[in-house]
């Protein structure tokens, strides 16, 4: 269930924010860094949501803008005081990839295509040790343990009862035949898979073989939607060492025309299940 005060989300709105004054001000980041004696990037990432953004830091940049109304200047510092707090996900430790949790936390719907792997969203316990230890072999097992935890934990999203989390998934075939765990598990992961993609508010597709060529052929990606219309929608790609995360309007229409596509091109729900079915009675021979 998403948190009423997410720091991820509340970072992003007064980055924006923070964006408008200074645009609605005539400033270029460069000029704004020049009057405070920070780097420009400092300034690019407080408006990019992608990290912490102090009451001081609030207070120098309205000041810079000249925002005379004292409500509008209170109510940017309890944005900057909420979005210091700690997610969730906090109390797990150091997690590389907290922003995009943060994000998915509060998210309404997310489209993902997944080339290699069963969506984390959709993994059993068993099938997501395997997958995490196995990605990374040089994790102690305490640290594959508190990956799965927080993976297990995200799937809250979708056993929400009250504002479950709208998810597609297409996945390529590839990730179904790829044995993580032995081919016990990957049995029980598939008939988990089929039993998940009956569940209302989660769709999955299959991207068979045969289809050759598509438009998701360069990897993975998801596209993150808000229930506030002021939230702007994220797709996220995932990397090796960094994180990659568009914003801009022409960005996110081209990833969605290009999931559109990947829809079209895979098999309908009702194929899907019959296709992971079959291949899971593979695994029971």
């Amino acid at each position: 269930m998403a948190s009423n005060v997410n720091p991820t989300v509340r970072r992003r709105r007064l980055g924006q924010e923070l964006r408008r004054l200074r645009e609605q001000k005539g400033m270029t980041a460069e000029e704004v860094a020049e009057r405070l004696l920070v780097s420009q990037s400092k300034i690019s990432r407080l408006e990019n949501g992608r990290r912490s953004i102090s009451q001081r830091d609030v207070r120098d940049l309205c000041g810079v803008y000249e925002v005379e109304d004292r409500r509008v200047v209170d109510s940017l510092m309890q944005m900057a005081k909420d979005s210091r707090q700690q997610g969730w996900w906090h109390a797990f430790g150091d997690i590389p990839y907290s922003v995009y949790i943060g994000l998915e936390t509060d998210a309404a719907s997310l489209r993902v295509y997944e080339p290699q792997v069963v969506p984390g969203l959709l993994q059993t316990p068993q099938y997501a040790e395997a997958l995490v230890a196995g990605a990374l072999p040089e994790y102690a097992k305490s640290d594959v343990d508190k990956r799965v935890g927080v993976r297990m934990r995200r799937q809250d999203r979708i056993k929400d009862n009250e504002s479950p989390l709208r998810l597609w998934a297409v996945v390529d075939e590839s990730a179904l035949r790829r044995v993580v765990g032995g081919r016990h598990m990957m049995r029980e992961q598939l008939e988990h898979l089929v039993e998940q993609s009956r569940l209302p508010h989660v769709t999955v597709q299959v991207l068979p073989f045969d289809m050759g060529a598509h438009p998701g052929i360069s990897g993975h990606y998801a596209i993150l939607e808000f229930p506030d219309a002021s939230d702007s929608s994220v797709v996220y790609i995932e990397g090796v060492t960094s994180d990659l995360y568009l914003e801009k309007a022409n960005d996110v229409q081209r990833y969605s025309v290009m999931y559109e596509h990947l829809r079209a091109q895979a098999l309908n729900v009702e194929q899907t299940r019959d296709f992971i079915a079959g291949i899971a009675k593979e695994y029971a021979k």
